[in-house]
């Protein structure tokens, strides 16, 4: 009788366990949307410091096209340098964002940086279709917080809210995040009537040097029916770029 009721308990700890061990794989398998959000600003921040070589196309909804090249100097995840290259008409404007949300312009024609106010950085940067917001630091977990809208095999699909306390010029958006890489591929901007804006799609992801890159982002305005694609054509990482180029004095600079 011991053995028969030794038996049946032995039984039902295996079919418990057999039910619990799928949950717990899921479990592990799934975090949090905050942390997926975590795992994004990661990723995208990964390199100690890179410079980039891009060129732009701007379209307009006519089919028109503008073509721009510019470089750009990251260091960590909060400092950032942005200079045109060409044509003359753009070369030498820079864009330069450090800790805290502070970012600066530098125009030529006028010789002379000004530090971008708040209530103007959801302005476009220099003719494309990213704001001075946009082009700063990217660092979604600190701004927003995170739901799981969407799963599938090889995708997350996340909803992203302003914390409160937090200004934005987007109501919510939508983020595309690869499962396998955590690298986002897609962002959508809503405004705050809740109709869609923008949206943002990287491209041609693949690993360069071991970090995750996409070598073309396009963004798009849905209001006015113009994009901007920006075309990676040089990446370099982990140089040892010097703090002296997060400067307003290397703004002023020509490249």
């Amino acid at each position: 009788m011991r053995t028969t009721s030794m038996l049946c308990l032995l039984g039902g700890l295996f079919i418990a366990l057999q039910v619990l061990a799928p949950i717990a794989r899921c479990q592990e398998a799934s975090p949090l949307p905050q942390e997926i959000l975590e795992r994004v600003d990661e990723v995208l921040n990964a390199p100690k410091d890179q410079t980039q070589d891009m060129d732009l196309q701007l379209i307009d909804k006519n089919g028109s096209e503008r073509i721009r090249s510019l470089k750009m100097w990251q260091k960590g995840d909060d400092m950032r340098t942005v200079k045109f290259l060409a044509p003359a008409d753009v070369r030498n404007i820079g864009f330069l964002s450090l800790p805290d949300d502070v970012m600066y312009l530098y125009l030529p024609a006028f010789k002379k940086v000004r530090r971008i106010a708040a209530h103007v950085k959801n302005q476009k940067f220099a003719g494309t279709d990213f704001t001075y917001d946009d082009m700063g630091s990217m660092k979604y977990a600190e701004d927003y917080d995170a739901r799981l809208v969407e799963e599938s095999e090889e995708m997350y699909m996340l909803e992203l809210k302003p914390k409160e306390g937090v200004e934005k010029d987007y109501r919510r958006l939508k983020m595309l995040v690869q499962k396998a890489s955590f690298y986002p591929t897609r962002i959508e901007y809503y405004d705050h009537g809740d109709n869609l804006w923008k949206v943002m799609e990287r491209r041609e992801v693949s690993q360069i040097e071991g970090y995750w890159t996409s070598s073309e982002i396009e963004m798009q305005d849905l209001k006015i029916e113009h994009r901007t694609i920006m075309l990676l054509s040089k990446i370099t990482f982990d140089t040892g770029l010097s703090d002296a180029m997060f400067t307003e004095r290397f703004l002023q600079r020509r490249p």
